[in-house]
């Protein structure tokens, strides 16, 4: 008679497309069975989910855990645990760490480095650094990257190869900021691999002309902060972008979309038939210029949260299928460095805890359907980053990584509650209905009610397994 290592039962399953009863079976780590039946056997272990949804396993593709580097801000064990308490069961951890993922040799330095640490699965990007790396790109292809990031617009420092965030011309030891030609030919190398090519899309000239304006009045206030980066600096960087895409070819992704202008270039990029993709963040979703008087410098992120309009407008992008799914940009640093001056102050804020619950809080409030969260957190971005079917569904075969949600548990967000080494979030004291109740990765269980499971190494690293269209356009 079949043992089951786990059976699921009594929950209603979502999908991008539909919400069904049904009971899930696990064996060794993959699921057996998704059916309305009840199949005979013993389960080891058995979890009644009536009145809770059960979601492929949500993915964070995007956060960086500062592992190795300035670990003393957060570090993988801590994003990880993070992750589980707040409903992820896989990760893409970005490359700009000390030394980044620039050739295959620190590819295998990091997958090392990560998997000691892991507590949910886990996947690596590689970094595009110009003539620096163009020709490691392809064995970071063949060592499994998820990936490319391209820092776009900021300067690497020439012995560290680390990012400069506030290039000045005639600093020692960094390589100013690449132009024009470096990245088109980037995106050709890129291109002949068949991956990503994903960019922080700010335009630095502008970004560094506006800057000297608005030190020369004096401004110190949010609103001369969105100055310095304004709309227009993301829309030259995606227009260019979009523009070098359609001549290499290449699978261009652009991170973290602040502004409606922006997005609304690559609406017509897709509909041209390019593929083009894009993501955005909670913080642009929950968050704008009007918050900064309530929440101050803790939500400092670049490319920084704009107006209310464009709020609105990101969120149509997510209604109209434009942006392809939802990540968390967790960028952790200490209360000490986020509590200065406003333009001191590093960018950037936790998470990858609170990415799920601010998106079912979006369900609560009607803007979205369950259905566009397993969207945005599961299918789509495994299809676009070529780990599905192993992630992103409830197929038999696939990973058991699994999230189930009770849509009527009510909590405030604490950030002293937070599973990171930094408690800085623009969202403590927020209520929230709807959270995730239960992480499943590959049929383990690491958070049940808010209390995490395991340890440091159950997650394991993921990587693709053959090139894959995109799932749209």
């Amino acid at each position: 008679m079949t043992t089951w290592d786990m059976k699921i039962e009594n929950g209603t399953i979502v999908t991008d497309t539909e919400q069904y009863k049904a009971n899930i079976y696990i064996r060794e780590g993959k699921i057996s069975a998704v059916t309305h039946e009840q199949l005979t056997g013993d389960s080891l272990e058995t979890i009644d989910a009536t009145g809770h949804y059960v979601f492929p396993g949500f993915i964070d593709t995007h956060i960086h855990s500062r592992d190795p580097g300035p670990t003393y801000k957060e570090d993988f064990i801590h994003s990880t645990r993070a992750a589980a308490a707040g409903g992820i069961t896989t990760v893409f951890e970005m490359p700009n760490t000390s030394p980044p993922v620039n050739h295959a040799e620190n590819f295998d330095r990091q997958v090392e480095n990560l998997s000691k640490k892991a507590f949910v699965d886990f996947a690596l990007w590689g970094i595009c650094v110009g003539d620096l790396n163009n020709q490691h790109l392809p064995s970071l292809q063949q060592k499994g990257v998820i990936g490319f990031k391209f820092f776009w617009g900021y300067a690497v420092h020439a012995k560290t190869y680390q990012l400069m965030y506030n290039y000045k011309p005639g600093m020692e030891d960094v390589i100013p900021p690449f132009q024009d030609g470096d990245v088109y030919t980037m995106m050709q190398e890129v291109q002949k691999t068949g991956e990503v090519f994903a960019v922080h899309a700010e335009n630095n000239d502008l970004i560094q002309t506006l800057t000297e304006k608005v030190e020369a009045r004096g401004g110190k206030s949010y609103e001369d902060l969105i100055a310095t980066r304004p709309a227009l600096a993301e829309v030259l960087t995606v227009k260019t972008g979009i523009e070098l895409a359609r001549e290499t070819g290449v699978r261009f992704h652009v991170l973290h979309i602040s502004s409606g202008d922006a997005l609304d270039l690559i609406r017509d990029a897709q509909a041209e038939g390019l593929p083009i993709t894009v993501e955005t963040c909670p913080h642009y979703l929950f968050l704008s210029n009007e918050d900064f008087a309530r929440v101050g410098p803790h939500m400092k992120v670049y490319p920084p949260v704009k107006y209310k309009s464009d709020q609105e407008r990101i969120w149509q992008g997510i209604t109209d299928g434009t942006i392809s799914h939802v990540c968390s940009d967790h960028a952790p640093h200490t209360e000490e460095e986020k509590n200065g001056g406003l333009w001191s102050i590093p960018a950037g804020m936790c998470g990858v805890e609170t990415l799920v619950p601010l998106m079912l809080q979006g369900v609560t409030e009607g803007k979205l359907s369950l259905q566009d969260v397993a969207r945005l957190l599961s299918v789509t971005p495994a299809k676009l980053f070529g780990v599905h079917p192993q992630k992103g569904c409830l197929t038999p075969g696939s990973d058991a990584d699994i999230t189930i949600v009770d849509m009527n548990k009510e909590r405030t967000i604490d950030r002293e509650q937070l599973h990171s080494k930094s408690k800085v979030t623009a969202y403590h004291g927020k209520k929230i209905k709807g959270w995730p109740v239960q992480t499943i990765v590959r049929g383990q269980m690491v958070m049940n009610d808010g209390k995490l499971f395991g340890k440091p190494g159950q997650g394991k690293l993921i990587t693709k397994k053959r090139k894959q269209s995109l799932p749209f356009n």
